[in-house]
């Protein structure tokens, strides 16, 4: 373990963790790389390099700044969202099944989403109005399971039936929404990053650089939490308070990216632990999380583009196929 200090701040870092952060940056460039330079129209390397420092020929600055940056910029940012999210409520519940894609509160983000589309509602009301129904989602679930704190346990269950309900309800929205309305909230419901601009990335990347200073605040009392309330107490941890922050960073990382893309599942879930198992780290890490949540959500996004070419999938139909294999897989590994 390595230790880095910085006036009165300091940082330990595991060697085999930096070198899987490492690794996954090489990724995640090259997954971009890829996506940039295959389509309809194959754009070389270099000429997308060139774009970027502004040196490209016009139709490769046109393909590359115009159509394919923004859907892939916004991918990363949102796969390190939910990667985050995923984290945090992870190591709250000390269980693998306690992100938002279980607890509700991506189905809250949904639910919120679907009201605005049935209104009418422009894409930013669209955006709005999942990430007011990812908060009022998230303060139910933790009223409803506020008994002298909050229990791991307690969380999860309530959180499950709560997306049970909010699920029904959506359904409901889709029967009483005239057909076009319905189409464009089914649309929605699948999570997709076709068509996506920087004014969908820029909302994103706004909300990972005011929050990740609080996660890296939380992180260290989180790893605390996970061996017990009476533990984290014991050593000083004001562990409800900590807690709140972690849930309020958790919701708004969680709405901001269900509202840039739809609710895309199973990267929060998977994200942490497919780093926890690479990084061979005790609990949760956050930094190698969110990188993993980034690389997953561009290479899925990519796979939807190219595997039944010319026909596009939403990125939402991919994930959950490779994330509901990897739940069958950990389910059957924790029988075993």
């Amino acid at each position: 373990m390595t230790v880095l200090r910085l006036a009165s701040w300091s940082l330990r870092l595991s060697p085999r963790g930096l070198a899987v952060c490492l690794l996954l940056v090489a990724a995640g460039v090259a997954v971009s790389l890829v996506a940039l330079s295959t389509g309809e129209f194959t754009v070389p390397v270099p000429d997308i390099v060139g774009s970027l420092f502004g040196r490209g020929t016009p139709a490769a600055e046109l393909i590359v700044w115009k159509l394919r940056a923004p859907r892939v910029v916004t991918g990363l940012l949102v796969g390190a969202a939910f990667g985050l999210s995923g984290a945090i409520f992870q190591s709250i519940t000390r269980n693998p099944l306690g992100s938002p894609d279980f607890i509700g509160f991506t189905a809250g983000a949904a639910t919120g989403g679907i009201v605005a589309v049935v209104l009418g509602g422009s894409s930013w009301q669209i955006a709005g109005g999942s990430l007011l129904g990812c908060v009022a989602c998230a303060l139910l679930v933790y009223a409803l399971s506020f008994r002298n704190g909050v229990q791991a346990h307690r969380l999860i269950l309530v959180g499950i039936g709560v997306s049970a309900l909010l699920t029904s309800a959506d359904w409901y929205l889709l029967t009483r929404a005239n057909i076009n309305d319905a189409a464009t909230a089914g649309a929605w419901l699948t999570g997709s990053l076709g068509g996506r601009g920087w004014e969908h990335a820029l909302p994103v990347a706004c909300a990972l650089a005011l929050l990740l200073p609080v996660c890296a605040l939380v992180s260290r009392p989180l790893r605390m939490m996970e061996m017990g309330d009476d533990s984290a107490k014991a050593v000083g941890i004001r562990v409800e308070p900590v807690r709140a922050a972690a849930v309020t960073v958790g919701v708004l990382l969680c709405g901001v990216a269900t509202a840039a893309t739809g609710p895309v599942v199973f990267v929060a879930m998977a994200a942490p632990q497919l780093a926890r198992r690479l990084t061979r780290s005790p609990g949760v890490t956050m930094l190698a999380s969110a990188l993993m949540g980034a690389v997953l959500l561009v290479t899925a996004d990519l796979a939807a583009q190219r595997l039944l070419a010319p026909v596009q999938l939403p990125v939402g139909i991919m994930t959950a196929a490779i994330g509901g294999t990897y739940l069958v897989y950990m389910l059957r590994k924790e029988r075993r």
